[in-house]
């Protein structure tokens, strides 16, 4: 469903690969920050599915929050509280903030560590949480979504 909802190539930058990438970040991040799981798996594939463009597009988390509230029953099924850091955290992922529940948190920081792939390494100060901002864990996840820009990583 969410392939077919997604405009953009699933090749490109923001897509198949790059939500692949925030799943391994946030999950390997989830074991450290006590995050739920289930939410940073769902972000993962969720964040820029409804994206127009993979250049500038300001909407495109409050767009990911509302599909994701189409879903509900549907595909997801959280408890309230989880399902609202779910939505939280797609709204405002691309906004720069780094206050708010520790699940959202690793979200955030899981789509943050992936910017090698646009040649950018994040930096500890724009990531949320202790377990990102470790140098070990930067450049871990910096060299890896450098690696599958240059197409020898899925």
């Amino acid at each position: 469903m969410v392939r077919k909802e997604f405009a953009l190539s699933l090749d490109g930058i923001h897509g198949a690969s790059h939500w692949a990438r925030v799943r391994d970040n946030g999950l390997r991040l989830a074991e450290l920050t006590g995050a739920n799981p289930e939410v940073v798996e769902l972000f993962a594939f969720l964040h820029d599915s409804k994206r127009l463009s993979d250049g500038r597009d300001p909407d495109h988390g409050k767009r990911a929050a509302e599909f994701v509230g189409t879903l509900r029953g549907l595909l997801i099924s959280l408890p309230d509280g989880d399902f609202e850091h779910l939505v939280y955290a797609c709204e405002h992922h691309s906004e720069g903030l780094t206050e708010a529940n520790v699940t959202v948190q690793t979200c955030w920081d899981a789509d943050r560590l992936d910017l090698g792939r646009i040649g950018i390494r994040p930096r500890a100060r724009c990531l949320c949480t202790s377990a990102a901002k470790r140098p070990s864990m930067i450049e871990w996840a910096f060299l890896r979504s450098q690696q599958a820009a240059r197409g020898k990583l899925e």
